[in-house]
């Protein structure tokens, strides 16, 4: 009695190694993948591309008037205007406000750290109210994990911040602080999501 050996109809490639993933998506990119690109390296560049973006995909930040500013290459910092948008009806700053714009500007910071080639998700976030704002509010990234060595792996990561929430005063000296907040993001490369959707199509 002889075995013949059947071959499995439904074998796919393995996945591509990250260091190869993203070379090959960039040759394979189609104009609206590189207008994306284009638009979301212009959102980074300075406050007024930030804010024509904002206003088209994310009107709550532009109503909100939320802005970054980099301080050096290692700082940064996001200001929250206190208009009355983000007031509430003690006038002082919602709480939905600060608690929003944290998002926002921990994804502002990583956007411009990952650069146009990763799509950042919000996973989780914890507040922490600690007094009221009066005043603008100052968010600064002051802890977060080693970005740059997952960024060198190439591959899709979780990376945790933590961000100190001040209330700017008027009056030199020390700000006050008003917020503190533990934040979550999950960090795709865009060639790994065109992969799998193209293994998806093969199926």
């Amino acid at each position: 009695m002889s075995t013949a050996k059947i071959d499995n109809p439904i074998s796919h490639p393995p996945p591509v190694a990250p260091p190869d993933l993203l070379a090959l998506y960039r040759a394979r990119r189609t104009f609206m993948q590189r207008m994306e690109a284009f638009i979301t390296r212009l959102s980074t560049r300075n406050n007024f591309w930030q804010k024509v973006c904002s206003m088209i995909w994310l009107p709550y930040a532009f109503h909100s008037g939320i802005r970054m500013k980099r301080l050096d290459s290692r700082r940064f910092t996001a200001v929250l205007p206190f208009r009355r948008f983000n007031r509430n009806f003690y006038n002082a700053m919602a709480g939905a406000a600060l608690l929003g714009n944290s998002e926002i500007a921990g994804g502002m910071y990583l956007l411009a750290e990952c650069g146009s080639d990763y799509i950042v998700v919000c996973k989780e976030m914890k507040y922490r109210f600690l007094r009221p704002c009066f005043g603008p509010a100052v968010y600064h990234v002051v802890d977060s994990e080693d970005i740059h060595s997952k960024l060198a792996a190439g591959d899709e990561f979780n990376i945790k911040l933590d961000l100190e929430i001040q209330q700017r005063l008027k009056k030199k000296g020390r700000d006050l602080r008003v917020g503190r907040c533990e934040i979550t993001f999950h960090c795709t490369p865009k060639a790994r999501l065109a992969e799998r959707s193209d293994r998806r199509r093969k199926q």
